[in-house]
């Protein structure tokens, strides 16, 4: 059996921003630690940029895009970049998932088995997409033609979660680069290891220099700077729904900039008096909101239950939080590692106490793990009032709510100001699609917890999200602009 320890003590770990191909520090020296949220210990000292490396990262993200080294590129060549870099991270799957588990605190089996994976399966969908995309030529008379056509932005800023640092930064780059662009990723502070790291391997595949920054630091002095940077194009943001405000007000208080923001959610699922297997809804249900600690914007944190079948599904939740194993995160059997910091364990725990004292019933867990880890935790008779109710907690919570009838349910699973995701559970082929179109969110599953695919846009409704949607082919649309040619044939 592979020791994931021995990997992880042996792993070399980036200590340097990329800015024009070139690794460097960060022009003022400062460096800041990068803890594993596991053990408490420092990994590594890394840059702790400001707005100097930002000017920089963008002047050299600007030279290279106006250069058309990337820009100018066939569709086709840059297809070819990009499905190598796809072909990079799987060959190096083990050590990226590694150095994102002591980075972030993941479950070994999850990085091997779905984050690492669909990085590359993302890069590699966009890349292949792109030369298959059409331009359009608009009705007109004989005398003129009349061309639609897509260029890229130019200099895109994406500013990344702690909660999938690899995914998320693939559902970024990879339509960005593939539709001309030149990026300055910000990883989170918390986990900056990997997206460094997929820098490297974007140099290997041939991405030019400049074409894809990356620059460490906080949200004042990197996040912000980018936001107001006058010569960014466009923004696009994962991350919770009071930084994605700050983004809009730095965009217009700048040059108007794009922006693209998925934020918070506190997503339900709806279980209708004609659900079948509740057994079977309560184990997927348990993964929706304990899979990832619960560190996840479609988390089902709410389920809203018809009173009929409210009882059955509270017991099975229960039976199902017993059986998940909290651990370390190095080792294949763990389901949760610990919460990605000090800081946000308190706030799990500082929300769960809340449900405590407003009056939730605690069915089981509430309390802390080893070390940062958190008990899966269930919560029964939550009312619309309550704060577990209304705030994302982010962690391996769920509040379950008795519903009278199924437009009820509807209506309390709509009571937020959220709209990321949604589950329905339904035996009836026509309340499914009439239900679904009720909910208010941008994905919603039926008769299981889904985000969607690759292929299907993501984002949100509401305070979850503003400006596009990452995935599918909806995602290129962000990172380009649309332009007319009309042409004069008696000219």
């Amino acid at each position: 059996m592979t020791d994931y320890h021995v990997i992880a003590e042996g792993l070399k770990l980036p200590s340097q921003i990329l800015i024009d191909g070139q690794w460097r520090d960060a022009l003022s020296g400062a460096t800041f630690a990068t803890i594993d949220p596991s053990t408490g210990r420092e990994l590594a000292q890394l840059p702790a940029c400001d707005a100097a490396d930002v000017d920089a990262a963008v002047a050299s993200a600007r030279a290279a895009f106006k250069s058309g080294v990337w820009s100018d590129l066939h569709p086709t060549a840059r297809k070819a970049v990009l499905v190598k870099l796809a072909a990079l991270i799987e060959d190096n799957l083990t050590e990226l998932a590694v150095m994102e588990v002591i980075d972030a605190g993941k479950p070994i089996t999850d990085c091997l088995e779905i984050d690492v994976p669909e990085t590359a399966s993302c890069i590699r969908w966009h890349a292949e997409a792109q030369d298959k995309l059409y331009d359009q030529i608009a009705p007109s008379a004989p005398d003129a033609v009349g061309m639609i056509m897509r260029e890229p932005v130019g200099v895109v800023a994406a500013v990344l979660p702690w909660n999938f640092p690899l995914m998320m930064m693939a559902w970024k780059i990879g339509p960005a680069l593939a539709t001309g662009n030149s990026v300055i990723v910000k990883p989170a502070e918390q986990t900056s290891l990997t997206a460094l790291r997929l820098g490297q391997l974007a140099l290997e595949a041939g991405v030019p220099p400049g074409v894809l920054n990356v620059v460490t630091g906080f949200g004042p002095e990197v996040g912000e700077p980018l936001g107001r940077h006058m010569d960014v194009d466009a923004l696009t943001f994962t991350g919770s729904t009071e930084v994605g405000r700050r983004f809009l007000e730095y965009a217009a208080q700048s040059n108007v900039k794009d922006v693209c923001l998925e934020m918070g959610g506190k997503s339900a699922a709806v279980v209708l008096e004609d659900a079948r297997d509740i057994a079977r809804i309560a184990e997927v249900q348990a993964n929706a909101i304990f899979w990832n600690m619960g560190e996840n914007c479609t988390a089902n944190s709410r389920i809203i239950v018809h009173a009929s079948r409210y009882d059955e599904l509270v017991e099975e939740l229960r039976k199902q939080a017993a059986t998940w194993v909290v651990g370390d995160p190095l080792d294949p059997a763990t389901q949760n590692g610990p919460l990605v910091s000090k800081e946000h364990f308190e706030k799990v725990a500082g929300l769960t106490q809340k449900g405590k004292d407003e009056g939730a019933r605690l069915i089981c867990g509430g309390e802390a793990g080893q070390g940062l880890s958190f008990v899966p935790t269930v919560f029964a008779d939550v009312t619309r009032d309550m704060t577990i109710f209304q705030e994302e907690i982010f962690g391996p919570v769920v509040a379950v709510t008795k519903a009278a009838n199924d437009d009820e349910a509807i209506e309390l699973a709509n009571a937020t100001a959220y709209g990321l995701a949604a589950t329905l559970y339904t035996s009836d082929v026509a309340k499914a699609h009439r239900y679904a179109r009720m909910l208010n969110a941008g994905t919603v599953g039926v008769n299981n917890y889904s985000e969607g695919e690759i292929s299907t846009p993501f984002g949100g409704f509401k305070q979850s999200g503003f400006g596009g949607r990452d995935n599918g082919i909806h995602a290129h649309e962000q990172y380009t602009e649309l332009k007319t040619i009309w042409l004069d044939l008696n000219g």
